[in-house]
């Protein structure tokens, strides 16, 4: 009896119960003003246990993109939830005895250890699942990375106000081992061969329209990928993105107040609703990708970040300064084409593993970016110059976005030249 093939979009939603559970660092913000009164731990001790996190997502996303591929988002998804929910449980214990040490273990080191395999087990597989909306589907999944700050934050902040800060990462603990557990149950690589009702794969001889991919470019093992231009290409394109972005929603309360005159109860409104931009960004650039091509989108978006960046320092106006981050914030808009990006260039053969690969990038960012920012405004006084900095940033990222577009009709041509009658990928230009 031939086995029943699963919802898709069931495995969607399943992706999307993980990573609104690991999306739940980036509230991590709620936790410092507790835990400096409580224990006189300074505000760049307590952000370190983030900066930590993230560092381990990266390199754990790099290092446990095989076993994913190996095991399934399945047997990943659980390994995820038992690091990230031993993690946050263990923060409720590092703090129960006041130890800063332990915070970072536990968070730091076990809980980004499950953020990175969480980050990655459903967002390959929803790739598989989805040829025909790519984008579509793995914003869906890191959307609720983004939008998890939005549920988090209020109730980790009600927690630690009724039972306090160590109580409060217990209970969180044992929540997101439940909701991550559950939804791994479902999550499964298609079978082989599977292709959706009605969808036609495109003709591997097509042409290119408008810069979108019409079919993928090759089907390259990790190993092969790391080795190809485009490949670096697209890590430094994410790698500059995330170096800007994180950078400026680490400090986007302090810059309102200075550069537009809030509040600071207005400036921690504007930073809770950023999250909606950050999540909205995620599905919305990603989706866009489908119709107009990942390379358009990374160009289109670049565009607008350089002309964003370099207004802030001149957006003295409160209306004008939130409307400029509101639009910088949807920066998650590049996490969620990314894995799309990685099918078009790279074909489905082990898009887990070179995902994590590309995911390094993420790491080296989340640490650059803060101390990039932290380092000129303590010699400087000023957000102008570092505005102006990560503005020219962009301008590089935008020349990568549009050398890879290059690298990619390169390599369209000489797969036409050498093989014009194999498919996309099989020729002996796929892995340049």
């Amino acid at each position: 009896m031939q086995k029943k093939v699963k919802n898709r979009w069931l495995i969607a939603i399943s992706g999307v119960g993980i990573h609104i559970s690991i999306g739940s660092a980036y509230a991590w913000s709620v936790f410092t003003n507790p835990m400096a009164e409580k224990y006189g731990w300074g505000t760049t001790e307590i952000s370190f246990a983030f900066s930590l996190a993230i560092f381990f997502l990266g390199f754990a996303a790099a290092f446990m993109g095989g076993f994913v591929e190996k095991h399934g988002p399945r047997k990943s998804g659980m390994l995820s939830a038992l690091f990230f929910s031993v993690g946050v449980a263990g923060s409720g214990l590092a703090t129960a005895i006041g130890s800063l040490y332990l915070l970072y273990f536990f968070y730091g080191i076990i809980g980004g250890i499950g953020l990175g395999i969480g980050y990655i087990a459903p967002v390959s597989t929803l790739v598989k699942w989805f040829p025909d909306r790519r984008g579509l589907a793995t914003g869906m999944a890191i959307m609720g990375f983004g939008f998890a700050a939005l549920i988090s934050g209020p109730a980790a902040a009600a927690l630690i106000e009724s039972v306090g800060i160590s109580n409060t990462f217990f209970i969180l603990g044992a929540a997101y081992f439940i909701v991550m557990m559950l939804s791994s149950q479902y999550l499964e690589a298609p079978p082989k061969g599977w292709l959706p009702k009605g969808y036609i794969p495109p003709d591997p001889n097509a042409t290119t329209q408008s810069g979108k991919i019409t079919h993928d470019l090759s089907q390259l093992t990790a190993r092969e990928a790391v080795k190809t231009k485009r490949f670096w290409l697209l890590w430094f394109m994410l790698f500059l993105n995330v170096t800007c972005g994180i950078a400026i929603l680490s400090l986007a309360s302090p810059m309102a107040q200075e550069i537009a005159g809030m509040s600071a109860i207005a400036a921690a409104a504007m930073v809770g609703i950023t999250g909606l931009f950050n999540g909205g960004g995620r599905i919305g650039w990603a989706s866009l990708s489908d119709y107009i091509g990942r390379p358009n989108v990374y160009t289109t978006f670049f565009v607008i970040e350089v002309i964003a960046f370099f207004m802030i320092p001149f957006a003295s106006n409160p209306i004008l300064f939130q409307l400029v981050f509101a639009i910088i914030t949807c920066y998650g808009g590049g996490f969620a084409s990314v894995p799309a990006y990685i099918g078009d260039l790279f074909g489905t053969k082990q898009l887990g593993a070179i995902h994590g690969y590309i995911l390094t990038a993420w790491a080296m960012g989340g640490v650059a970016g803060p101390l990039l920012l932290s380092s000129i405004y303590d010699n400087t006084h000023s957000y102008d110059l570092t505005m102006n900095i990560f503005g020219l940033l962009f301008i590089i990222a935008l020349g990568l976005s549009l050398w890879i577009r290059v690298d990619i009709k390169k390599l369209r041509a000489a797969q036409s030249k050498a093989s014009p009658g194999l498919p996309t990928g099989t020729g002996p230009s796929a892995s340049n």
